[in-house]
């Protein structure tokens, strides 16, 4: 239960006001500080949620894919740069994303990825890896900015930052492929 007080106060130090203002104002920390951090948050209260309602994630979630689905699907929607824009001007929008990540994202994973083969998360891992590279790319070489609450260069640091997350993704693949695994079970 620690785990879950300790996910509640990272929760409420992010939703805090000058909090979210800070990390939003700079484009890189709202994306890969801030909404990362929502998810930490929601996946260390997990375990509440594990321990108090078991048969309905059993049952709603026994193989693992549902929940990780939903993961998914909430992560993808936030890497959208409309929707970073949107969350910065519509509260409704910013009160979805601090009620989204941590409990929509951050719990269900939780409970998913101990649940997945060894082949589901290697290409869930993949596909983010892609993903990111996508991203960044996609920030880098855009000739327009494509989120209007940030400059043109918050955009290009933002698109180093997915490659160089892109680019530690390929080296961690690497060393799992060349590991010997049985000396650390």
């Amino acid at each position: 239960m620690r785990q879950s007080f300790y996910g509640l106060l990272l929760y409420l130090f992010l939703i805090t006001p000058p909090v979210a203002h800070v990390m939003e104002s700079i484009m890189i920390v709202h994306m890969h500080m801030q909404m990362p951090l929502l998810i930490i948050a929601g996946f260390l209260m997990g375990k509440f949620f594990q321990n108090k309602f078991p048969r309905f994630i059993e049952k709603w979630n026994g193989n693992g894919v549902p929940g990780i689905l939903l993961f998914i699907i909430i992560f993808v929607y936030w890497m959208i740069p409309r929707t970073m824009d949107e969350a910065l001007t519509v509260w409704t929008v910013e009160l979805f994303k601090f009620i989204s990540l941590p409990f929509l994202a951050g719990v269900p994973f939780r409970d998913s990825w101990r649940k997945l083969e060894l082949t589901g998360k290697s290409i869930i891992f993949v596909s983010f890896t892609a993903m990111f590279i996508g991203l960044g790319w996609l920030y880098i070489r855009s000739p327009v900015q494509l989120c209007n609450n940030y400059l043109l260069i918050e955009q290009i640091t933002l698109g180093w930052g997915f490659l160089l997350t892109a680019i530690c993704m390929i080296v961690y693949m690497i060393y799992m492929t060349f590991m010997d695994h049985t000396k650390y079970e």
